[in-house]
């Protein structure tokens, strides 16, 4: 996933599948844009259980990816 010093936040709705991006290459963050071909990485997909934001990793070091857990400020 492309690096930042703070989570993002995505707006997510019931139902909906979201595709993280594992490789670091997107230019579409915290999202897949396709740019891991050849890399042998795939996105990480996740399903989106209940309406409302998420906090997606932005520097990479969560436990708990594609979230934030907070490492970021450690």
């Amino acid at each position: 996933m492309s690096r930042q010093p703070s989570p993002y936040k995505v707006d997510a709705q019931a139902g909906q599948s979201l595709y993280f991006c594992s490789c670091g290459l997107t230019k579409n963050p915290p999202f897949c844009d396709g740019s891991h071909k050849g890399s042998g990485k795939s996105p990480r997909v996740v399903k989106i259980e209940k309406d409302g934001p998420i906090w997606a990793c932005g520097c990479g070091k969560s436990k708990n990816l594609p979230f934030c857990d907070g490492s970021h400020k450690i």
